[in-house]
């Protein structure tokens, strides 16, 4: 099934609207800049996050210029974060292709983060709407502090599921909450809604950082990074989590503290994996995405009325579970 076709089909206006406005933001005339943005831009993507903006907006009213300098923004705010997080892991490639820290350095890359970041607050006042400046400052903040969880917890020896889902929800969750709840907003939502919204973003985000961190236990040349990558920058997702909280494989224990204290090598990662595969990891991690599944489609069952709407919010639900990069 054509999930993305789906999903489009009731915005696809607005989203090449959204593309056009967030093309010209990431616009340049000076040279390294312009050829750094320029470069960002290419990447892409499939726009999944601009696309729940504006299907929140359309189901509580219509797509406006605010909601689209709202998407803007929120997408802006996203890819800074990109650009610095690929600073601070040190990464080479970001969807296969080289990151900005690559091709250029650290200097231009925070350099050019800290320009589209101030970009993104340039769309969002555009709005006029005090309470969506508010919610995309306090992403921000959610945004910066889960990086900082995420670094701390490397350090604890502890493995938790709890924390998981702590660092997650600061981290993608959080952006999917926020595409949600202002995409509400723009369209003339009241708090109740807005807050119902902001559920059915969080449990969306849940289920997209779940499938990415079950990514990680297989090889794909699409997902661009090779298996076991999380657990070489010392983080434990959840399906490892699970199958060492319910063994007692002392070995793999300490397989998982050598994650930890980032000492761990790559064939010692390729055991780690294949436990976690043998141990249900990955049927566990498929069990609570089907969980988080299930409460986003019943706030699409009493909260979405428009049947077009209605089906591109399913499709987008199930193209999360399944997708395979």
């Amino acid at each position: 099934m054509d999930y993305l076709s789906i999903i489009k089909q009731p915005i696809s206006k607005d989203l090449d609207d959204f593309i056009a406005l967030f093309d010209s933001a990431l616009n340049h005339s000076d040279g390294m800049l312009s050829s750094a943005l320029n470069h960002i831009r290419q990447r892409g993507g499939k726009r999944m996050r601009p696309m729940l903006t504006l299907l929140l907006a359309k189901n509580y009213g219509q797509i406006s210029d605010v909601t689209q300098h709202s998407a803007v923004g929120l997408e802006l705010l996203h890819t800074a974060s990109l650009v610095h997080d690929d600073v601070v892991d040190e990464s080479s490639e970001r969807r296969g292709q080289a990151s900005v820290n690559a091709s250029y350095n650290n200097k231009v890359a925070v350099l050019v983060g800290d320009y589209i970041l101030s970009t993104s607050l340039l769309h969002v006042s555009y709005t006029g709407n005090q309470r969506i400046i508010e919610f995309l400052a306090q992403l921000g903040r959610t945004l910066a502090a889960g990086e900082i969880l995420q670094l701390s917890n490397i350090q604890n020896q502890e493995i938790s599921e709890d924390v998981y889902y702590q660092v997650i929800k600061q981290k993608t969750a959080a952006l999917f909450e926020a595409c949600a709840a202002i995409g509400a907003l723009s369209g003339g939502a009241d708090e109740s809604q807005m807050l119902e919204a902001k559920q059915f973003g969080q449990n969306l985000g849940i289920m997209f950082q779940i499938r990415d961190d079950i990514f990680d236990y297989y090889d794909s040349k699409e997902i661009g990074k090779p298996t076991g990558n999380d657990m070489a920058e010392g983080k434990l997702t959840l399906p490892v989590i699970y199958a060492l909280n319910n063994t007692d494989f002392e070995a793999m224990h300490t397989l998982a503290k050598k994650v930890k204290a980032g000492t761990i090598n790559a064939d010692e990662i390729a055991v780690l994996v294949e436990f976690t595969k043998q141990q249900g990891g990955i049927e566990y991690a498929e069990q609570r995405m089907q969980y988080f599944s299930q409460l986003c489609k019943q706030y699409i069952d009493s909260q979405v009325k428009e049947k077009a709407v209605k089906d591109a919010l399913t499709a987008y639900v199930d193209y999360v579970v399944q997708r395979n990069y």
